[in-house]
C-alpha cells in the first residue's frame, strides 16, 4: 500500500482511499483522456504507471476516451478557447492512444481494464439533465479556477460551453461508479467536481488521486515544439537521446517520476555517478522499459540490473541489452560528429525535380526536416543544415539526385533521401 501512495501530490480525501483499499472491494480507477493529440509522452506515463500499480493489486482501470468532451475542449490551463474537434477526429486519435497505453497498462484482461467513450452517455443527455448538472456549481466557483480567473481579469472571452467541461468530465464518473479518479495537478478542479456530481446522483464520492506534472528536460512545458517531448512509442535511439539532453537540475525529478528507485538510490546515483553517469542510468532504464511490448511493473534497481548493467558502476560501465546498447552507441556516434547507418528514409518523386535538379531548401522541406523553404533558408544562413556531413552555406544551391543523400539538421536529426 505504501508503494501505491508514493509520488502523489494530493489524495483527496486520503482517509477515504485507505478505507476503500482496506475494504477488500475491487476498485474502479478512472482516467479521462481527451484525444486532442494522438501521442502519449512520458509525462502522461506518470499517471498511467500509477494506474498500473492499481492493476497489479487486482483493481480495475477504466480508461474513458473523451470523444464527446473533446468537442468542447478542456480549458484547463488555457489562456484562450481551445478549438473543438469533430467526433471523427477524436475517434481517430483515440485509436492511436489505446495502442500506446497498452505499453503501460494491462489491457488484455477484462477484469482489470475497460475502455469507454463518454459519447456513450453524454450524447444522450437531455436539456433537463444538463440544467441539473449546471445547478451543481456557481459562476463564482468556476471563476476560482486560475485559468478562468486570469482570462476574466484580462478581459479574454470565456464561452459558456467551457463551463460545461468540468461538469461533463465529472458526470463521466457516474455511469461507471468510479471509486478513484486519477489526474495531474492541472486537473484538480475537474476531479473535485466529479465528487460533487456523484453526490448529487447519490453515489459514494470518488477519491481524487492527483499526480505531479512532468516538465520537459529544459524546465519548459513538455511539448513537441520545444523538442523536449519524449513519446513512449518513439524509437529507442530518440528516447535515449532526449533523456541525455535533460538539464542537470531536472534529473532528480525525472528519476522520481519516471522510475521506481528509492530516494536513497536516486541520491546515490546522482552523487556517485555524477551528471554523466546519472544521465546514462536514467536513459538506459527508460529506454529499456519502453522498448518492451509491456513495461515491467517496477522500474527499479533490479530492472536496471536485468538490462545487463552493474548498479554499482552508476552508469560508468558498458554492455547492456542490445536495444539499449545500440541506442547508446548511436547517441555517442552522433555526438562525436558521425553519421549513423540507420535513419528515416524519404523517397522523392521524379516530378519534384526540374531538369534533374532540386533546390536544397525544397529538398529539406520535402524530407520533413524543415517546416518551410523559408525556414530551411534561415537555417542554412545560420549554418544549421548539412548535406552528406558537409555544412551548407548557399541557400540558392541546387542538387542532382543521382544517389541517396543524407540530410542533417543540427547534431542529431538525419534523413536519407532517395529517388523513386
Amino acid at each position: 500500500m505504501d508503494q501505491l501512495l508514493t509520488g502523489a501530490v494530493e489524495i483527496i480525501p486520503r482517509e477515504d482511499l485507505l478505507a476503500k483499499l482496506k475494504s477488500g472491494k475491487k476498485l474502479v480507477v478512472k482516467l479521462g483522456l481527451d484525444p486532442t493529440r494522438p501521442d502519449i509522452h512520458i509525462g502522461h506515463a506518470v499517471v498511467l504507471r500509477k494506474m498500473r500499480q492499481f492493476q497489479e493489486l487486482g483493481h480495475k482501470v477504466v480508461l474513458i476516451i473523451g470523444d464527446f468532451t473533446a468537442m468542447i475542449g478542456d480549458p484547463s490551463g488555457r489562456s484562450k478557447t481551445r478549438p473543438p474537434l469533430t467526433l471523427e477526429e477524436t475517434r481517430a486519435n483515440a485509436k492511436s492512444y489505446v495502442e500506446q497505453v497498452g505499453k503501460i497498462l494491462i489491457t488484455d484482461d477484462p477484469a482489470r481494464f475497460e475502455l469507454r467513450y463518454n459519447s456513450e452517455w453524454l450524447a444522450n443527455l437531455n436539456f433537463k439533465e444538463i440544467i441539473r448538472l449546471a445547478s451543481l456549481l456557481t459562476v463564482a466557483q468556476m471563476l476560482e479556477r486560475e485559468d478562468f480567473k486570469k482570462r476574466y481579469t484580462e478581459g479574454v472571452p470565456i464561452s459558456l460551453h467551457e463551463f460545461l467541461y468540468p461538469l461533463a468530465q465529472g458526470y463521466d464518473s457516474v455511469p461507471i461508479a468510479c471509486d478513484v479518479e486519477m489526474g495531474g495537478t492541472d486537473q484538480k478542479f475537474n476531479l473535485l467536481v466529479g465528487r460533487e456530481v456523484q453526490e448529487a446522483y447519490r453515489l459514494e464520492k470518488q477519491v481524487a488521486f492527483i499526480m505531479p506534472l512532468l516538465v520537459g528536460g529544459d524546465g519548459q512545458k513538455m511539448s513537441k515544439s520545444y523538442d523536449n517531448y519524449i513519446g513512449i512509442s518513439e524509437e529507442p535511439s530518440e528516447i535515449f537521446r532526449k533523456l541525455m539532453k535533460i538539464e542537470d537540475p531536472y534529473l532528480q525529478t525525472y528519476f522520481e517520476l519516471c522510475t521506481d528507485l528509492t530516494p536513497e538510490e536516486i541520491k546515490e546515483v546522482l552523487q556517485q555517478g555524477g551528471p554523466v553517469g546519472a544521465h546514462r542510468v536514467l536513459a538506459r532504464m527508460v529506454t529499456g522499459a519502453y522498448a518492451q511490448e509491456l513495461i515491467p511493473p517496477r522500474l527499479d534497481k533490479a530492472f536496471y540490473r536485468s538490462l545487463g548493467y552493474s548498479w554499482e558502476a552508476h552508469g560508468h560501465d558498458q554492455g547492456g541489452a542490445p536495444v539499449v546498447r545500440q541506442a547508446e552507441a548511436r547517441y555517442y556516434e552522433i555526438a562525436q560528429g558521425g553519421i549513423p547507418e540507420e535513419m528515416p528514409e524519404v523517397t522523392l518523386r521524379p516530378g519534384e525535380l526540374h531538369e534533374g535538379k532540386i533546390a536544397i531548401v525544397r529538398l529539406f522541406t520535402l524530407a520533413g526536416l524543415t517546416a518551410s523553404n523559408g525556414e530551411a533558408r534561415r537555417l542554412i544562413e545560420q549554418r544549421g543544415l548539412r548535406l552528406d556531413g558537409e555544412v551548407l552555406t548557399d541557400p540558392k544551391m541546387e542538387v542532382i539526385l543521382t544517389r541517396p543523400l543524407v540530410l542533417q539538421r543540427g547534431k542529431d536529426k538525419f534523413v536519407r533521401v532517395v529517388l523513386a
